[in-house]
């Protein structure tokens, strides 16, 4: 299945486990905190991670996402009656209504498809008001990083909160021109359950090409979540900040 770990309930559950609060969020966080009163859009929000400490700190926040599982996750969660949660993707975002609009944990290598990425772009350029704030990061394709998704570096045990532990791994099948499709495997102890997924890895160009064709100017582009050039580090990320133009 396409994404399973976001679409299939048992695999969010282990997604929310493997996936915890880091320095990216940590970034996002305080990069959002620079205006308190913010409107804040998390497109692509996931179980909620960072849409619930966004709510807390304060802000208003909208989180959507097209995985209705990963959205009854969040629901799920303390302090989600302060986020206003809607299931869907960029088409379905209001215009004007936002002040930063953010796309974390590199929800923007799953839009694969140039003319898909051009769509989003433009409609969150919609949503947000002139001078408003668009944040996400992307992996950055000189790191290479799918050279360690194989069954051997990429193999976890994740111990749910009920006590059960879950073997994973991830294995790439095919990367080429920009795009890396790959299976991750998830060992429960009745069985296996897989999940088909595509990353699309765009060059710095790239990024900066199709946000100055949807209305944005980059302010800056980190390559990690401590203000690295690019290039530098061991984050292997672009981190990106553009306004509205």
């Amino acid at each position: 299945m396409r994404n399973a770990e976001f679409t299939d309930p048992r695999l969010v559950a282990v997604y929310d486990v493997e996936c915890p609060w880091g320095p990216d969020d940590d970034f996002f966080l305080t990069e959002v905190g620079a205006d308190p009163t913010a409107r804040v859009l998390d497109l692509g929000c996931g179980t909620g991670r960072l849409a619930l400490a966004l709510a807390a700190a304060g802000h208003t926040v909208t989180g959507v996402d097209p995985a209705r599982a990963s959205l009854d996750a969040a629901r799920a969660k303390p302090g989600a009656d302060r986020v206003t949660w809607i299931e869907g993707g960029a088409e379905v975002l209001p215009g004007g209504a936002y002040d930063v609009a953010v796309m974390t944990s590199h929800v923007a290598q799953f839009v694969v498809d140039d003319d898909e990425w051009r769509r989003v772009l433009a409609a969150l350029r919609r949503a947000l008001r002139t001078g408003g704030r668009l944040l996400f990061d992307s992996r950055d394709p000189a790191d290479r990083r799918w050279e360690r998704w194989n069954p051997v570096d990429s193999r976890r045990s994740v111990r749910l909160p009920d006590g059960s532990v879950v073997v994973t791994w991830t294995e790439v099948t095919d990367a080429g021109d920009g795009v890396v499709r790959f299976t991750r495997h998830f060992g429960f102890s009745d069985g296996e359950l897989r999940g088909e997924a595509v990353l699309r890895f765009r060059t710095e160009g790239e990024l900066r090409e199709s946000l100055a064709e949807a209305g944005f100017r980059v302010q800056r582009i980190h390559g990690g979540w401590q203000g690295e050039p690019v290039g530098a580090g061991n984050d292997g990320e672009f981190v990106v900040a553009a306004t509205a133009i």
